[in-house]
């Protein structure tokens, strides 16, 4: 199942985002938080975005508080944690529900394409990742637990599958 690059997405500055800029990447898209023992995946999450971005691959953060109340704060009080404690430069988005009534377009749509074990499709954690491929092909999804720098080899995998360098 693809993805669908006409979802409407906000940017944590409030402003709509044209998700169809997406189209053609690899994506590792991610809902986040900012008070969780996870957070410190954000260290590799920037360093996979600063290794791949120029060959045509971006990480997008997705904060989410539906997880232990782990993102409290505000749009603004997020990007500054991110952008102080771990240098974030990969695109951030508004908060989302990525579970229930209110679950984001985008997060129905993945969930749909990878459910998780036993079939289930709600996420379970902050920091469950989501790879997709160039062609919006939502290639795998991986839990809180797995380590970013863990996604090195299947990014890349990714990355060659159009054998087209950017």
């Amino acid at each position: 199942m693809r993805i669908n690059y006409a979802t409407q997405v906000t940017r944590i500055d409030g402003t709509e985002a044209d998700f169809s800029n997406y189209s053609g990447q690899v994506l590792l898209i991610v809902n986040t938080a900012s008070a969780c023992g996870y957070t410190p995946q954000y260290q590799g999450l920037q360093a996979l975005y600063q290794r791949f971005k120029d060959q045509g691959f971006s990480v997008l953060g997705f904060p989410c508080n539906q997880f232990g109340s782990q993102e409290p704060g505000t749009a603004d009080e997020i990007r500054d944690f991110c952008e102080q404690k771990f240098s974030v430069t990969f695109p951030l988005f508004a908060k989302i529900d990525v579970n229930g009534p209110d679950t984001h377009p985008l997060y129905q749509q993945l969930k749909s394409a990878k459910p998780g074990l036993l079939g289930s499709q709600d996420i379970k954690w902050n920091f469950t990742k989501f790879l997709v491929s160039r062609d919006g092909e939502v290639q795998k999804r991986y839990g809180s637990q797995k380590d970013p720098n863990d996604l090195e080899s299947a990014i890349l995998e990714a990355l060659g599958e159009s054998g087209a360098s950017h």
